[in-house]
């Protein structure tokens, strides 16, 4: 998953030209087979795993050297108060909605590997600039518009890694090179490729495929994201690079320090190097070069249309399965939608309720009849998940639209909803592709659980020194009934005297404010899908004393801890040295 020649960013946030932080990877010797590891096995442990060795030279700039410049632009140059935090973490919005179903499919697929979208969204920042490598565009449905493909991996300054997949991915019959937005190889995407839309195809230049192929990656070997340890291996077995893991973990607790504006996406056309079908280029490379040969022209009929700018066959090519997605269509006329004229939905008209990140019990249910009541079947059904904004929720595979053909009886069923990590209201639409008729919904409320305990994750981080920050960032943890962990807590956080009641008007600890300014009152957030809470970072002023930190849920449950601010420890030797006793006087002898 490494690329490409580097992309750099030169000017720091004082304005001072500073070299970036770039490595370039030495070449490995020797030739890299396709790797048979199972998903169950962790490709970090396999010294053969050629996704493991340089095969590519990734962007290593940090954030905090991304240059200013105004909101919603990154990299963009400029001075003045619109300086670029926004910019430099803001992700294209159909790259951001990828990285964010990708973790929300892995919570539900591989829930002990705990993966943040962050750390996708950072493999794809360093990698491909989030797909947008050297002017790539994005379709609508999250396809590069041409592929992002990697050197020839021919020994020559990177790995030597032979081709395994006959050019079909990359274009390259002689050697291997790294494709689409987070870059696999080839033999990699093999076992570890993913189908994130919901389309029915793994294509590594789509950004929801990626993604999601990603986050099996990094998982696989039953590794935790919450474990340094397991984190380090994972990214390291992405690219042996120390400098990466710093890049990418550096991007990682940027975007979770949660000012990720959505970026507007640049629309992209296909072009010439990307074939319809699967959108991967099937033309050979030359050896040593990674630019794509030119894929031969077509011989043009003998009889070309005058009016015509370029020959064209005289017959039109129909679009694919008839241009309805039915099967079929194989003449060149349109295969009409099934003779549906009405959909109801089948089941209890309730309000279906579940509580944050789980999945809702019921599943939508429908039959299309035709004017006589007749059940229809082969009527393709759309399925659609909205709501309010925040209140995300989501099929089981991460998609939000699916569709559906109907059963011999008329019958088409949903796959399970999965609500999101907030609470709110959620709806589900029912629709029959090509034909206008009535749409059938429902009603779905996430609910937040009722917090019952809050308790600090580590408790060594309460003590600072005066002037200086508490150690990382304080997180807590909610529970709710029997031990659950509460998802969506919405926390309110204060700094108090010793009271647990008073804010301080002037001096103690305090987190810094949109304007810079201290504030010892915060709405922290909501917790994770683990049900913890990272407060922000806590500083602590010039006033060493006794404080308290008061934490309250949106339910009214208030948890209090206890804060100190000391004076640096300084060691002050005696100004003069302890007197000498004095001897006692002798006896007088008789």
């Amino acid at each position: 998953m490494k690329i490409l020649p580097t992309r750099a960013a030169s000017v720091s946030r004082q304005g001072l030209c500073t070299a970036l932080l770039v490595a370039s990877l030495t070449a490995a010797v020797g030739v890299s087979p396709a790797h048979n590891t199972a998903d169950a096995d962790d490709p970090a442990k396999d010294p053969k795993n050629p996704q493991g060795l340089p095969h590519g030279t990734p962007n290593l700039t940090l954030p905090d050297l991304r240059p200013k410049g105004p909101a919603g632009l990154p990299g963009a140059r400029g001075e003045g108060k619109d300086d670029a935090k926004d910019a430099a973490t803001g992700i294209p919005a159909t790259a951001l909605d990828a990285y964010r179903k990708a973790a929300q499919r892995a919570a539900a697929d591989m829930p002990n590997c705990h993966m943040p979208w962050e750390l996708i969204a950072g493999i794809g920042n360093v990698e491909t600039h989030h797909g947008t490598y050297q002017g790539t565009r994005m379709t609508s449905d999250g396809t590069t518009d041409k592929p992002i493909l990697g050197p020839p991996l021919n020994g020559n300054g990177f790995a030597l890694v032979k081709d395994t997949d006959g050019g079909v991915l990359d274009g390259d019959k002689v050697y291997d090179k790294a494709v689409g937005p987070t870059q696999f190889l080839p033999s990699t995407w093999a076992l570890y490729g993913a189908d994130g839309n919901g389309d029915g195809k793994k294509d590594p230049n789509n950004i929801y495929d990626a993604a999601l192929g990603t986050a099996k990656y990094l998982c696989a070997g039953g590794k935790d994201m919450n474990s340094a340890a397991d984190l380090d291996k994972a990214i390291l077995s992405y690219n042996p690079s120390r400098d990466y893991v710093n890049a990418v973990t550096s991007w990682m607790r940027a975007y979770k320090e949660g000012n990720v504006p959505s970026l507007p996406d640049l629309p992209g056309t296909p072009s010439g190097n990307t074939p319809p079908g699967d959108r991967t280029p099937t033309a050979p490379q030359t050896p040593g070069t990674s630019k794509p040969v030119p894929p031969s022209k077509p011989t043009p009929p003998s009889k070309p249309t005058p009016s015509s700018p370029s020959p064209s066959p005289s017959k039109p090519t129909p679009p694919p399965n008839g241009g309805n997605d039915k099967p079929g269509g194989g003449d060149n006329k349109p295969v009409p939608p099934a003779p549906a004229s009405r959909l109801e939905r089948v089941g209890e008209s309730r309000v279906w309720e579940a509580y944050a990140g789980e999945a809702f019990k019921e599943q939508a249910r429908v039959v299309a009849r035709d004017k006589s009541g007749k059940p229809v079947a082969d009527a393709r059904v759309r399925f659609e998940i909205g709501g309010e904004a925040g209140a995300e929720a989501a099929f089981a595979d991460g998609s939000t639209t699916i569709t559906v053909s109907t059963a011999k009886d008329g019958t088409a069923t949903a796959p399970r909803v999965v609500a999101g990590l907030k609470g709110g209201k959620v709806t589900l639409t029912a629709t029959v592709v090509g034909r206008d008729i009535p749409a059938v919904g429902w009603a779905g409320m996430v609910k937040v659980r009722a917090a019952k305990q809050i308790v600090v994750v580590d408790s060594s981080k309460l003590k600072a020194e005066r002037n200086s920050a508490f150690p990382d960032r304080i997180q807590f943890k909610v529970l709710g009934e029997d031990g659950k962990d509460v998802i969506g807590a919405v926390v309110t956080v204060s700094v108090t005297k010793t009271d647990g009641e008073t804010v301080p008007k002037e001096g103690g600890p305090y987190f810094k404010g949109t304007d810079g300014k201290p504030v010892r009152i915060v709405k922290a957030g909501t917790t994770d899908k683990d049900g913890v809470l990272t407060l922000p970072k806590l500083l602590a002023d010039d006033k060493a004393g006794a404080y308290m930190l008061r934490l309250e849920t949106a339910d009214g449950k208030v948890e209090t801890v206890h804060l100190t601010v000391v004076a640096t420890q300084t060691q002050t030797p005696p100004t003069t040295p302890p007197a000498t006793p004095t001897p006692p006087a002798p006896k007088p002898t008789a």
